[in-house]
């Protein structure tokens, strides 16, 4: 208490408890009005687009989502057990006066990266895109398959 009161520190020349509140708070504020206009950096919270990988005996299954985005605007890769997914996402522009509340939408290049499990066969991979939601099927390579043991 006495170190405060002689050098100030952390209260900086508040002299009451309810003060170093109401400094946190005005600094809190100016902090996301800063955020809310845009002077700094957003966070984002994922990855795009955001997938869901399953598999049975003989296929892997990619559903990735991607509102907005055009079959022609896609480039899928495959190798032996890699799949990528490419593409730019184009988004009109507000006018210029206009003042963003919230911005979650982000335009621009993307690709994705997925590592499969087990190894595929590229030349059977399959695609289609409809309602914002791409389907890839993915082959199974045959030495990745489960084989049927026998007991004798």
């Amino acid at each position: 208490m006495i170190y405060r009161r002689m050098f100030g520190v952390p209260t900086w020349n508040v002299r009451s408890p309810f003060g170093e509140l109401e400094l946190m708070r005005q600094q809190v504020d100016n902090f996301l009005s800063r955020v809310s206009e845009g002077g700094m950096p957003s966070l984002h919270a994922g990855v795009f687009p955001s997938i869901n990988l399953t598999e049975d005996k003989d296929h892997y299954y990619i559903r990735a989502e991607l509102p907005g985005i055009s079959s022609e605007e896609l480039d899928i890769q495959a190798t032996v057990n890699n799949l990528s997914i490419s593409g730019e996402r184009q988004i009109a522009t507000e006018k210029d006066n206009v003042r963003y509340h919230r911005k979650e939408r982000e335009a621009g290049k993307f690709s994705r990266a997925i590592s499969l499990p087990g190894d595929i066969d590229p030349d059977g991979v399959s695609a289609s895109l409809n309602n914002g939601i791409l389907k890839v099927s993915v082959p199974k390579a045959e030495k990745a398959k489960p084989k049927q043991i026998t007991i004798n």
